[in-house]
């Protein structure tokens, strides 16, 4: 600008050294420009660099833990508790199923529907009713089903079976 400015006499050597100086400004210029992305990656790079040695600490104090759990637990009474825990396990798994048995064998329901029906037969016939609710002459049978000697036989049954599951039981 100075250069164009009116009443100013110009001269070669004049020229030359303010292009020289506008030339030197501009290549400053981009060399602060480079400087400052220089500076830039730098910071980066210290954050990265501050935050791998944060890590690196963190894994250093967990590694010192897990060795000091390590040397707190014993494998081998821990292996000895496991062993223990799957055999006490397997003996309780042993007496769930003979208690079921048990449990099936003594509550068995088979033939209770049948002799439900033909007890319901019975006591409708003594009342002289039908299933349909109609009165039918017909006389109630002579030998009649004795419910509570039925049911004493089941009784005794079920206890007769009872000293055989407990021996079985005490014997796991």
């Amino acid at each position: 600008q100075r250069a164009k400015a009116p009443g100013i006499s110009h001269s070669d050597n004049t020229l030359k050294i303010l292009a020289k100086q506008l030339v030197g400004v501009r290549q400053q210029k981009e060399k602060m420009l480079g400087a400052k992305v220089q500076l830039g990656a730098m910071a980066m790079k210290t954050n990265i660099m501050a935050t791998q040695i944060g890590a690196a600490a963190a894994v250093g104090n967990v590694t010192g833990a897990m060795a000091s759990m390590n040397n707190a637990i014993d494998t081998k009474e821990m292996a000895k508790i496991m062993n223990e825990f799957q055999i006490q396990t397997e003996k309780m798994s042993m007496k769930e199923e003979l208690m079921d048995d048990a449990l099936i064998d003594a509550f068995d329901s088979e033939g209770v529907d049948e002799e439900a029906d033909e007890i319901t037969g019975q006591v409708l016939a003594e009342l002289g009713l039908e299933l349909d609710g109609t009165f039918v002459n017909v006389n109630a049978p002579s030998a009649k089903l004795n419910v509570q000697e039925a049911e004493a036989e089941k009784e005794d049954d079920a206890f007769d079976a009872l000293p055989d599951l407990k021996a079985r039981l005490n014997s796991l």
